[in-house]
């Protein structure tokens, strides 16, 4: 499995990919007739260098690298050559990008399974690598780190009263994608680790 330490923190889930696929400097000069070596390129040839280039800083999925070629005009069926070669040769792997987003998504922002499947759908990741690729984490790890969530939350909730609390800290996990048992249950336990009694949180929060 890549190390976390391998994989860039890619931002917030909602974050466009406008500025990983959009034209470079370089870019722009390749796609301008008749400036430099770049214009006399066949778009085979133009193809590769952009895919090269763009999976030099971080890796792509294919949809992405389809996305940023088709933007640079390049034609379908060059693209899809030049895409499949890649993949071929083991440059372009889902699978593999995949299962590094979720390692990687989950350790630095404690996002939760369904949040990480949202955000690989939206990078054009097969369904099924999706499924594989989230099945890393396991309801266990999800509780733990929702828990962990909590505590570094807790303090900054405090003078709060109950109620407010209570929806402040739920409200922050299921942005990360956590179900409201998992989160319930999370903030429950924070709650009496924390002196809360637990006959009042009865009241308060329904059954996880």
């Amino acid at each position: 499995m890549t190390r976390r330490s391998d994989w860039p923190d890619s931002g917030d889930a909602g974050r466009p990919d406008s500025d990983d696929l959009g034209p470079s400097r370089a870019g722009r000069r390749a796609s301008r007739g008749g400036q430099g070596e770049a214009s006399s390129m066949e778009p085979g040839e133009q193809a590769r260098a952009i895919c090269l280039r763009l999976l030099t800083g971080t890796p792509r999925t294919r949809k992405q690298l389809a996305q940023a070629l088709r933007q640079r005009d390049i034609p379908d069926d060059v693209a899809e050559e030049v895409l499949s070669r890649f993949e071929d040769v083991g440059l372009i792997n889902d699978a593999a990008f995949a299962e590094a987003w979720v390692e990687s998504r989950h350790h630095s922002r404690g996002l939760a399974r369904r949040a990480l499947a949202r955000e690989l759908r939206t990078k054009g990741v097969d369904p099924t690598l999706i499924d594989e690729a989230v099945g890393q984490l396991d309801l266990e790890q999800e509780e733990r780190t929702a828990r962990e969530l909590v505590e570094r939350k807790l303090r900054s909730t405090r003078g709060l009263d109950r109620d407010k609390r209570i929806r402040r800290l739920a409200a922050m996990l299921a942005r990360k994608g956590y179900s409201e048992g998992v989160a319930l249950r999370a903030v429950r336990r924070a709650l009496e680790e924390e002196g809360e009694d637990a006959e009042l949180l009865e009241h308060h929060l329904p059954d996880a």
